[in-house]
């Protein structure tokens, strides 16, 4: 027996059990990967294998971020945009990505669902370039890539956008070909196959997202978006640019507490730092958003949100991209509140907190009311999500979290990760 197993030690030595997976190919980290929060199955899945990959939570972030934009549509999309807090635990450094999809420089009173500028790419990949991103940015594209190309199956959570939606999206040959192929809405469950999105993701992994901005692919999207309803320009393109900056933090306690720059984080904060629940906004649900909460083995953890400024969007696709454009926030269309909030503690360098939240003009309130559950009041985070928020209607504020009570720490396991059961999310990760 002592001789067989040393026999197959051997084996393993002499590289003769099969390769081992190399960095960027699923399966080169063993053991504890990190966690991943999304409020879409599918989207969260991928950014688990990037962390297995040897992917840092920016790289997690950055490939979910892509994927939403094909699992989710109805709340992310490359014609959007959003806002990100991403905390570096070596450089004990948290930093603000902003990156709205903002209105165009004319937008003329007549304009039928005008267009927003999109900013989605161009804030990824800044993210990634200044957030500590460790894989190739064209890596992180590929998933998306090939979810558009090949199909994926409806998730519960599009299909329950599209029931509102459909009659509007009937209009709009480019929408309906993807999302009513029959005639009628997907259904969980349904095949949905976007090949136009996956050539325009394709250029991005190619030619660098800067192609959507300043390219041949930019020059498309300015000419064909007449035909959508838009009047974006290559001016407006060339000029939109992500927003990064070093978040200030706020003591509280022992930790610092930082917000990001996306609309309602500061009021999340300061509801934190008061230790107490922040009322709730006006407005109900309205303004679509998705959330989502990514952090490595290493500590390190990015909480996003993006939004359409409305569900679907405008409703249009960009003929030829696949793309759908972003509702400009101008008149009755406003962005709706993109809350994230991180807690750590600088002086040993280690993550205790992470969160953002969708779901209207409640988020902001329902996230706060998460952290101060948790951080300081020393509620399970599981138990935290499933308790009544008060002041907010059913569905308003979905949050998606990371609550570590004793600090990150790489030699004790010891944090917790979420999706609100309000709404149909995924928490995956560990081992």
């Amino acid at each position: 027996m002592l001789a067989a197993v040393a026999a197959l030690a051997g084996c393993e030595s002499l590289g003769l059990s099969g390769p081992r997976p190399q960095q960027g190919q699923a399966g080169f980290v063993r053991g504890f990967l990190g966690g991943i929060v999304a409020e879409e199955p599918r989207a969260a899945v991928v950014a688990r294998e990037v962390l297995s990959a040897g992917g840092s939570a920016t790289d997690a972030a950055v490939a979910l971020g892509f994927a939403l934009s094909v699992s989710l549509p109805s709340r992310a999309a490359l014609g959007g945009g959003g806002s990100c807090l991403v905390w570096n635990a070596a450089r004990v450094e948290t930093l603000a990505f902003d990156f709205p999809a903002k209105a165009p420089s004319v937008v003329e009173p007549g304009d039928d669902r005008p267009a927003a500028v999109p900013l989605l790419a161009r804030g990824l990949f800044a993210m990634h370039a200044r957030g500590g991103g460790r894989l190739q940015f064209e890596r992180l594209v590929a998933p998306a890539e090939a979810m558009a190309r090949f199909g994926i199956l409806t998730s519960r959570a599009l299909a329950r956008d599209l029931q509102p939606v459909a009659e509007l999206l009937a209009h709009d040959p480019g929408a309906a070909s993807v999302f009513l192929p029959q005639g009628r809405p997907l259904a969980e469950g349904d095949q949905m196959m976007q090949p136009e999105l996956a050539g325009t993701l394709g250029l991005i992994r190619g030619q660098g997202a800067g192609e959507m901005y300043q390219g041949q692919l930019a020059r498309r999207i300015a000419e064909a978006s007449v035909a959508a309803g838009g009047t974006l320009s290559l001016a407006d393109l060339r000029a939109a640019v992500p927003h990064v900056a070093a978040a200030g933090g706020i003591r509280v306690g022992n930790d610092l507490a930082f917000a990001g720059a996306g609309p309602g984080s500061a009021a999340a904060l300061e509801a934190f730092r008061a230790g107490q629940p922040a009322a709730a906004g006006q407005g109900g649900i309205s303004g679509a958003s998705t959330a989502f909460v990514t952090f490595d083995r290493d500590g390190n953890a990015a909480a996003c949100a993006l939004t359409l400024n409305n569900l679907f969007g405008t409703g249009r696709m960009v003929p030829g991209t696949g793309m759908l454009l972003a509702a400009a926030p101008t008149g009755r269309v406003q962005p709706p509140p993109l809350p994230t909030l991180i807690v750590a503690n600088d002086r040993v360098k280690a993550l205790r907190f992470a969160a953002s939240a969708s779901g209207g003009a409640g988020a902001p309130a329902a996230l706060a009311q998460i952290a101060v559950a948790t951080v300081r009041n020393g509620t399970g985070l599981g138990e935290a999500l499933a308790a009544p928020r008060p002041g907010l209607a059913q569905g308003e504020g979905r949050v998606g979290a990371v609550f570590c009570p004793r600090l990150f720490s790489a030699r004790e396991i010891s944090c917790a990760y979420a999706a609100d059961p309000r709404g149909a999310g995924l928490a995956i990760g560990g081992e």
